[in-house]
């Protein structure tokens, strides 16, 4: 699942990245307003956490901009203005959440939590296909009742492929998913990842199935 990140604090923005990579999210970071600009109109991203006191350009003009195209990815609004005007003003503006600094990285790791499940119209937080489970919160594969062993990248694909289980995925949509702006993106690389998880995946009631010149298809044995 990739973020982005905009946040001219460079401590803070270092410090979350990390945190968020941590948790097996791809984040691509920014520190300024026209960097955002371009990163939302030629990037694509499951959520946006958005500071607004940013330089060059304001994120609630960023914010707004954002919207005015059309685009609604959720965004999650970061602020040292706490009041309650601040708060209306970035709702309004077309804001899906706001939190203000300082702030507990557990509670901004609940609230992107949330709002991937609104955005994918999930309301539990466990998806599951066959016997594979993955646990939106703890962020863990589970296969026949054991916890699956991944590498970032192999989460990455098989996350974007329980979501969508059932739907094909094409390469580019998991290249897009997976690969932050410092990442050498290859989407060669995807069929050797997809070729690793199909390994884990043996013993289970899942398989991957390639479907060609268009993508991969997550599905339960019948």
């Amino acid at each position: 699942m990739r973020l982005l990140l905009v946040e001219d604090n460079l401590e803070l923005a270092d410090w979350l990245a990390r945190t968020l990579r941590q948790a097996q999210y791809a984040v691509d970071v920014v520190h300024d307003g026209e960097d955002a600009e371009h990163a939302l109109a030629f990037g694509e991203h499951a959520l946006v956490i958005l500071d607004l006191s940013l330089p060059r350009r304001g994120g609630l003009d960023v914010l707004k901009s954002l919207r005015a195209r059309g685009n609604t990815v959720p965004v999650i609004v970061l602020t040292a203005n706490a009041s309650l005007d601040g708060r209306v003003r970035g709702l309004d503006a077309g804001a899906d959440d706001y939190l203000a600094k300082p702030f507990e990285i557990e509670e901004l790791e609940a609230r992107i939590r949330a709002q991937l499940r609104r955005a994918s119209n999930r309301a539990e937080p466990v998806v599951a296909c066959g016997d594979l489970v993955f646990d939106t919160n703890t962020r863990l594969f589970g296969l026949a009742g054991e916890t699956l062993a991944l590498t970032p990248r192999e989460h990455a694909v098989l996350e974007q492929l329980v979501l969508k289980a059932g739907q094909t995925v094409s390469k580019a949509m998991l290249s897009a998913a997976i690969y932050d702006f410092e990442a050498d993106a290859d989407p060669s690389a995807i069929e050797i990842y997809v070729h690793r998880l199909r390994k884990k995946l043996e013993g289970g009631s899942v398989r991957i199935v390639t479907l060609r010149g268009l993508g991969y298809l997550l599905k339960a044995e019948e």
